[in-house]
């Protein structure tokens, strides 16, 4: 496979209808067009970056932080230069496709793995896990002590492979959120901008109320309701036009056809339809993907001697180049730049970060189960991979669950689960030298707040309906899979690790713009949030550091 940019799938133009619910409105949402207009520039180069260069702006990430900063900062005139550690999808397998199933996952589907390590790793009591080629495939499941953190790999990051839940937080719990920003900037103006970045959209109620593919989904209203639960709608980044044509047999099936974990081929609007293809366009953006980060730290002419590993599709070290930049931007993701900055800090690199580097890591309390309803009450053989509801008993109970799919392909009679919690516990990153590897300090013990939590709802959910918790999907006779995350947070914390705005302490022409910042938990879906944050920061950023 190639390393240029992402194709374009499928009709995904940014739809910004139908958003009200949780997020609150997008009037005013078109200020996202309203920063500096690029002037006239020749196209930056393609990447990869060589070795020896010098770049006024260096993104570590094109996730949700370092795809805002790349934006904004062409958008105000900077050249920038990103380096992402996965690959640009944009050549299909011999399937004729770029990204493969959830149920047939190949080589393409996992990070340097000789074995798939799926969230959901049995299926009617049978292990589903099979041995693959090592390739630097889509997701990571990055092994720690107590935990598996699912990570996207490749340009793009995570949008590439979450489910598209774009959840702006409730207003009443931002403060527990990000206690030192300002509530009013962010939903007046960085939420509303994020989501018209996005192409956050929301489904059509009509259409959900008769659609097949989400049965599932109205059974799991069906029984919050009955329950006595609020049940809402969520936005999400799908183009819910092409979905309907999916459904109607007009446009090739993406979500109804198995795709989500491992990418999407059409109708998820990735950051690589959004802020990235945006970003491009200005001509001042470059992009050097399979090229890793190994080593930040101060030039002695000024700006940072950056050190960078480009790799092969098998993770083999190719070529290591030296360049400078005047500025750096840590948005490798919560674990990617925590691992980094405390490494960093403790070989001496950087020295001078402070003691909060490291630490404030939570995974957003993140548990999964599955009921198993009885026969009258079906969940579909066609499920869509995109979910759009939710059931709220925050305030009550601490647990807000997604109502996810299932998508098998045959009547499994399940609901399942994915509930983010209020889990109070906080990990931290420390670098062992013996290994010459960050470690995490995370124990599954801690996850027991979080099975609690859930438990609000679905014990209540199961007594209400006389139904049982399945046992079959997550092996050794497990309810909970207590073990995962895909909401890493935190390890760079906003106004400790960095002040208010990302600037490392001890650094000028430093910063971390991903969710490092966000303090273990968002209480929803995080994209979004972080997403806005980053808006807020590049903003005073580009006002107050740039000449």
């Amino acid at each position: 496979m190639s390393e240029r940019s992402l194709p374009k799938k499928g009709s995904n133009g940014l739809s910004r209808r139908g958003f009200l619910g949780r997020t609150g409105s997008i009037i005013g949402a078109v200020a996202l067009a309203g920063h500096i207009t690029p002037a006239a520039h020749a196209a930056a180069p393609p990447g990869p970056i060589a070795d020896g260069a010098r770049v006024p702006a260096l993104v570590i990430g094109t996730g949700y932080g370092g795809s805002v900063a790349a934006l904004r900062l062409a958008q105000a005139g900077v050249d920038v230069q990103m380096i992402e550690m996965g690959m640009s999808w944009d050549t299909p397998g011999s399937d004729g496709k770029i990204f493969p199933k959830v149920t047939t996952p190949d080589y393409r589907s996992f990070w340097l793995r000789t074995r798939t390590k799926a969230p959901l790793s049995n299926f009617l009591g049978f292990p589903i896990d099979k041995d693959v080629p090592k390739y630097t495939g889509i997701l990571d499941a990055e092994d720690f002590a107590g935990i598996t953190v699912y990570q996207g790999r490749g340009v793009g990051g995570g949008s590439l492979v979450n489910g598209g839940m774009a959840v702006t937080p409730k207003r009443a719990n931002f403060a527990a959120v990000l206690p030192s920003v300002n509530a009013d900037e962010m939903y007046d103006t960085y939420y509303p901008r994020a989501n018209a970045g996005l192409g956050v959209g929301m489904i059509d109620p009509a259409w959900f109320d008769t659609a097949d593919c989400y049965q599932f989904s109205r059974v799991g209203r069906k029984h919050a309701q009955r329950s006595g639960f609020a049940w809402t709608f969520v936005p999400d980044v799908y183009d819910w036009d092409y979905m309907k044509q999916e459904a109607a047999g007009t446009a090739t099936k993406s979500a109804l056809a198995g795709e989500i974990l491992y990418g999407n081929n059409h109708g998820k609007k990735s950051l690589v339809q959004t802020y990235l293809a945006q970003a491009k366009a200005t001509g001042r953006v470059a992009i050097s993907a399979l090229h890793k980060v190994t080593s930040v730290s101060p030039a002695a002419g000024g700006g940072y001697t950056v050190t960078v590993d480009q790799i092969n599709t098998t993770g083999d070290t190719v070529a290591t180049k030296t360049v400078t930049a005047d500025r750096v931007f840590f948005a490798a993701g919560s674990v990617g730049t925590s691992k980094l900055l405390v490494k960093l800090k403790a070989t001496g690199a950087l020295p001078n970060l402070n003691g909060e580097v490291g630490k404030g890591w939570g995974e957003n309390g993140n548990v999964m189960c599955g009921r198993a309803n009885h026969m009258w009450d079906p969940t579909g053989k066609l499920q869509s991979t995109i979910p759009c509801s939710g059931i709220d008993n925050w305030d009550a109970g601490g647990a807000f669950a997604e109502v996810a799919p299932l998508p098998t392909g045959i009547e499994t009679y399940a609901s399942f689960y994915l509930s983010i919690t209020k889990n109070p516990n906080r990990a931290e990153f420390t670098w062992n030298a013996a290994t010459g590897k960050a470690e995490l300090s995370w124990q599954t013990a801690w996850k027991q707040p979080s099975i609690s939590m859930a438990k609000t709802i679905f014990d209540k959910i199961n007594s209400k309906e006389g139904t049982i918790y399945r046992t079959d999907l997550f092996g050794g006779n497990k309810i909970w899979n207590d073990t995962l995350t895909y909401h890493p947070l935190g390890g760079a914390v906003l106004n400790r690790a960095t002040d208010n705005y990302g600037r490392l302490h001890g650094y000028t022409g430093l910063y971390v713009i991903d969710g490092a910042l966000i303090p273990g938990n968002a209480s929803v879906n995080p994209f979004v949030t972080i997403t806005a944050l980053a808006e807020r920061n590049i903003e005073k950023i580009i006002a107050t550091d740039l000449p």
